[in-house]
């Protein structure tokens, strides 16, 4: 079963469910009632809390380290935006800097290269509390294109652009690249963004294409399969985070360099609306605030709006049933993916509430934290971290022994409260 631990801070030690079907909700054990918040009352303290991912695919165990590393520090720069009083958008795009930076990341530095042997990233960012999203896609030379689509988002919030023209939400290609240059984000020669391993990964990817395109389908097919089916082709490590402060707003962002050996042009499911990343505050239609960042296979993602349906199941009283009804219903199983014989992908997510504890003071506030990721690929290595926290947390979750990658499922989580005096 699922391991959740109720307590200030977060979980011990996560558990692995692999498509386990009963699960008691620690909302009706932990916290006596949520609870609307005075307006006129403000959180005293500092708070918030982060999960971050690394990629749904194959990580192997000779870079666990890295992997785990470099959650470790964008957990790191998140909690401190939140320390420093930034709200949950900012936090967010903070921890996605620190994943982008990483050369062992598909994203920013060191993201795959396409067919033409250039870099192409796509991103996007969404804050629960405004609903405003911003996204670029197949953009080159920015180092970090989080930066970019965080910049739509806010430049958006201002309203109207010039004789009443709408601001843009999305850019992609050498519009986006345009723009951003125009709004003092520094470009970064793609020859400076390709790494030794991504270099090294293209070559090895476009001899492959070779011998497999001078290949008969008939009697060599069975060798064709083996040279197409090495692990580094699984390496499908989208990064992304979901992020909740205390004043109880969300927000999301994911960021990817897409799959190797794409086409010049193609986006990917980390800027498109809906499937890279959702964050949505509790409003008078749903009882709690939802934040999620995707990862897998961008046409599978694109194809299931994984992201916002994973959102909307958050709505039910138990959170890893309902994860784990729409992973398999609306993606494993989903009529749009009927012709795929694996469906690979992940999610991070997160929903919370405001809450009093029950026979505690009146002026002891507190938001419950439920935070839980799920893959049907090979493995997903996460990260996690409140602000009462000394040092995150790291795991990288993998299927079951015996299971078949794209038909099956792991699913893990846990629990955080976060405290705060009202004054």
């Amino acid at each position: 079963m699922i391991g959740f631990s109720s307590y200030a801070g977060v979980m011990e030690s996560p558990m692995n469910s692999a498509e386990e079907q009963q699960h008691s909700s620690p909302l009706a054990t932990s916290w006596s009632k949520k609870e609307e918040p005075n307006k006129n009352q403000k959180p005293k303290g500092v708070g918030g809390f982060v999960l971050v991912h690394a990629g749904a695919g194959y990580h192997s165990e000779s870079k666990a380290k890295e992997y785990k590393h470099v959650c470790k520090r964008a957990c790191q720069r998140a909690v401190d935006q939140l320390k420093a009083g930034a709200l949950a958008v900012e936090a967010v795009a903070a921890a996605l800097v620190e994943l982008e930076d990483s050369p062992f990341t598909n994203a920013g530095m060191g993201s795959n290269l396409n067919l033409s042997g250039e870099i192409e990233c796509d991103a996007s960012i969404m804050d629960g509390k405004s609903l405003q999203y911003g996204a670029v896609g197949a953009i080159s030379g920015i180092k970090n294109p989080v930066l970019v689509a965080n910049r739509l988002l806010s430049e958006a919030q201002k309203g109207k652009l010039s004789a009443g023209r709408i601001p843009p939400c999305f850019l992609v290609g050498l519009g986006a690249h345009e723009w951003a240059i125009g709004h003092g984000i520094p470009p970064c020669p793609s020859e400076k963004m390709a790494t030794k391993f991504s270099l090294s990964a293209y070559k090895r990817n476009k001899r492959k294409m070779e011998v497999a395109e001078e290949m008969d389908t008939g009697r060599n097919q069975t060798k064709k399969k083996r040279l197409s089916s090495g692990k580094e082709n699984r390496c499908l490590d989208t990064v992304g985070a979901v992020v909740v402060d205390l004043e109880g707003n969300v927000a999301a962002a994911v960021s990817s360099g897409g799959l190797a050996m794409k086409h010049p042009g193609r986006v990917g499911q980390a800027a498109h609306y809906g499937c890279g990343c959702w964050a949505e505050n509790a409003c008078n239609m749903n009882s709690y605030s939802t934040a999620v960042s995707t990862s897998g296979c961008g046409e599978h993602l694109i194809r299931t709006m994984l992201a916002r349906e994973c959102s909307a199941a958050m709505q039910s009283e138990d959170a890893h049933q309902a994860l784990l009804e729409a992973m398999q219903n609306k993606f494993i199983s989903s009529p749009f993916l009927a012709s795929e014989d694996r469906v690979l992908g992940g999610v991070i997510v997160l929903r919370c509430c405001r809450c009093v504890e029950a026979q505690q003071s009146q002026n002891i506030q507190g938001i419950l934290v439920e935070f839980l990721w799920s893959h049907t690929t090979e493995s997903m290595c996460v990260g996690y971290m409140s602000a009462q926290d000394s040092k995150a947390k790291t795991h990288i979750s993998r299927l079951p022994p015996g299971t078949i990658p794209g038909q099956s499922l792991a699913i893990e989580g846990g629990v955080c409260r976060l405290m705060s005096v009202a004054e």
